[in-house]
C-alpha cells in the first residue's frame, strides 16, 4: 500500500488527475504501479486501478490470478469490475468511496462488498488498511484545489 500511496503522491504532485493510487503484487513482487491519470489523458477511464490493470496485462496477460491489488481507495464499480474480469484475487483499500464523495468526486455509492454479493463473486475484500495515510492524499488533494470530476 506504500507503494500505492507513492504513486498516488506523484499523481498529485504531476496534476495528472485525482489522489489515487494503485499497485499489483503477485508472490510478494510489484508486477505494476500507476496513479490514477483522468487529467493529463482526458480518459474518464484511467484511474489508478485500471492504469495498473493494463500495465499488468502487458506482463502476465489477462488473467492475473494469485495477484492482489492494492488501491488507495475503494475501487469504484467500474474498477472492480475490471478487478474481476482480471480474475485479481484480492483488493485491499485505504478510503471508501463515501470519503471520495466527500471531495466532490462524482462517485457511485456501490460498495465492493454488494458488488461481490450480488455477483456472487470470491474476489477477497479488505478496506481501511493504512486508511489514515490514504486520509492524508484526500486532504492534500483538497489543499491544492485539485479538480474533481
Amino acid at each position: 500500500m506504500r507503494e500505492a500511496i507513492k504513486e498516488a503522491t506523484s499523481g498529485i504532485k504531476a496534476k495528472d488527475g485525482g489522489p489515487f493510487g494503485a499497485v499489483i503484487v503477485r508472490d510478494d513482487k510489484i508486477i505494476a504501479k500507476a496513479h490514477n491519470t483522468v487529467l493529463f489523458s482526458r480518459d474518464p477511464t484511467a484511474h489508478a486501478e485500471i492504469n495498473a490493470i493494463r500495465a499488468a496485462s502487458k506482463k502476465l496477460g489477462k488473467d492475473m490470478s494469485g495477484c492482489v491489488i492494492y488501491s488507495t481507495t475503494e475501487p469504484c464499480p467500474m474498477c472492480f469490475s475490471a478487478i474481476h474480469w482480471a480474475k485479481i484475487d484480492k483488493v485491499v483499500f485505504g478510503t471508501k468511496i463515501e470519503d471520495v464523495a466527500k471531495l466532490g468526486f462524482n462517485e457511485m455509492p456501490i460498495k465492493d462488498f454488494t458488488l461481490k454479493f450480488l455477483g456472487n463473486l470470491k474476489i477477497e475484500i479488505e478496506g481501511d488498511f493504512l486508511s489514515m495515510e490514504c486520509l492524508e492524499l484526500l486532504s492534500k488533494y483538497k489543499k491544492i484545489k485539485g479538480e474533481t470530476y
